[in-house]
């Protein structure tokens, strides 16, 4: 050290020139290469007391977090709170508001409340992020081609059509749904295949204490044909020890499409989905 100290022994005038330089806002490196000192402590030593000036000041990006962490708590927010309304953690708001005086304890009622805004601010958050990702995924489905629409209907019927058994011939196309957007695909599908509206048959299945009547007009409108045209609804008997889910006014029953002559279609069908598996398994 005394070697050092020898080097610079006029440190008071080198400090005089450090001082100057700092106050027109010279940055510790010019500072070091003007007065040529290439000793960090002397040059801590020098600029002793002098504060940096702002243009050296690295951009911290917590400052806007952490002044405003400062003004929640000074309206009385609680940690949780400040860290639901920034999103950063418990640890750092603590840093940042440590000095700060506590808020005064809430009764019942007000925490509950504040807990349920805070509650309904993330099931908001949660449901943007629902759609946005169904509407991205819809946008990305496109025009479909009708190989496409072909392999989607027979997939749909597969899931959702009665089926043929060794035990219960039914070599017969009936889909069965109660989602109108899966009967309208299906029904764009029996177009694609040229299958007439003609031969096709509807009927209603449905619980017997809904409104019949409105859920048949609602499914007349879906499939735009007369409701006197349908087949005879089939009521489902009511069960006083069962507690349904579907008695709002959106439960519509089901709809029963029948498709007459169906045979042969009920055989293209089935091969159809045979060679959809076989495709699977030899790309799996």
């Amino acid at each position: 050290m005394t070697e050092i100290l020898g080097k610079y022994a006029d440190f008071e005038g080198l400090r005089e020139q450090a001082v100057a330089l700092r106050r027109e806002g010279l940055s510790r490196r010019q500072i070091r290469d003007r007065i040529q000192v290439d000793n960090n402590d002397i040059l801590n030593r020098l600029l002793d007391g002098e504060p940096a000036p702002d243009w050296t000041k690295r951009p911290n990006a917590k400052d806007d977090l952490r002044a405003k962490a400062r003004e929640l708590r000074l309206q009385g927010l609680t940690y949780d709170q400040i860290q639901l309304e920034l999103g950063c953690s418990k640890s750092s708001i603590s840093l940042w508001v440590r000095d700060l005086p506590k808020p005064p304890k809430r009764t019942q009622e007000e925490a509950s409340a504040i807990a349920r805004r805070g509650w309904d601010a993330t099931l908001q958050t949660r449901e943007a992020k629902r759609r946005q990702v169904k509407a991205t995924a819809q946008q990305e489905i496109g025009q479909m081609s009708d190989r496409e629409l072909f392999l989607v209907g027979v997939g749909l019927y597969w899931a959702e059509g009665t089926k043929d058994k060794p035990y219960a011939r039914r070599e017969r196309v009936t889909f069965v749904n109660s989602d109108p957007g899966m009967i309208e695909a299906f029904l764009a599908w029996l177009t694609l295949l040229e299958v007439e509206r003609a031969r096709l048959g509807y009927r209603v299945m449905i619980h017997e204490s809904a409104d019949v009547s409105a859920a048949e007009q609602y499914w007349a409108d879906v499939v735009q044909a007369d409701a006197s045209s349908f087949g005879k609804t089939t009521l489902k008997k009511h069960n006083p020890k069962t507690v349904r889910k579907n008695v709002s006014d959106t439960y519509r029953g089901c709809l029963v499409i029948d498709v007459k002559q169906s045979a042969d279609l009920y055989r293209r069908i089935e091969g159809a989905w045979y060679g959809i598996v076989l495709s699977a398994r030899s790309t799996a």
